[in-house]
C-alpha cells in the first residue's frame, strides 16, 4: 500500500512530465524526462529526479532551464493538484541510469574476457 506522499509524488511526476513537454517552451528542457518524485512526509518539499539526453553541457543547460521554469511549474501544479501548500521543487539529476549502463558494460567486459575465442577448440566435447 502506498502512502499519501508516495501517491502525490506519482501524481506530481505525471503532471511535471506533461507540463515539461507541452507547456514549457524552453528548448533546454525539451529532452528532460522526469524519472521519479520523492515527497517529504509533510508534503512541503518535492525532490524531482530527472534525466536528459546529451553530454554534460546539455545536462547543465537542462538544470538551468528547470530552475528558470520552477515558478511556472509550481503555479501550474497548484492549479492541477489540490495542495494546502504547493511543495518546493528541487531538481536532481538521476545518475542511476548511467550507473546501470556502466555496470552492464562491466559485466559485458567480464563476460568477453572469460569466454573462449570463437575459433578455440571446445574442451567440453567427448573424445
Amino acid at each position: 500500500m502506498h502512502s499519501r506522499h508516495d501517491r502525490l509524488g506519482d501524481q506530481v511526476r505525471a503532471e511535471l512530465f506533461t507540463l515539461l513537454h507541452r507547456s514549457v517552451r524552453d528548448p533546454a528542457v525539451q529532452s528532460v524526462s522526469v524519472t521519479s518524485v520523492r515527497m517529504t512526509r509533510d508534503l512541503q518539499n518535492a525532490r524531482v529526479y530527472y534525466t536528459t539526453l546529451g553530454d554534460t553541457a546539455s545536462r547543465r543547460e537542462a538544470a538551468r532551464g528547470l530552475l528558470r521554469a520552477t515558478p511556472f511549474l509550481r503555479s501550474q501544479l497548484a492549479r492541477r493538484i489540490r495542495f494546502r501548500r504547493v511543495p518546493e521543487l528541487a531538481f536532481v539529476y538521476d545518475e542511476s541510469i548511467e550507473r546501470e549502463q556502466r555496470v552492464a558494460q562491466l559485466f559485458e567486459e567480464i563476460r568477453a574476457e572469460t569466454l573462449p575465442p570463437p575459433d578455440a577448440p571446445d574442451d567440453t566435447t567427448t573424445r
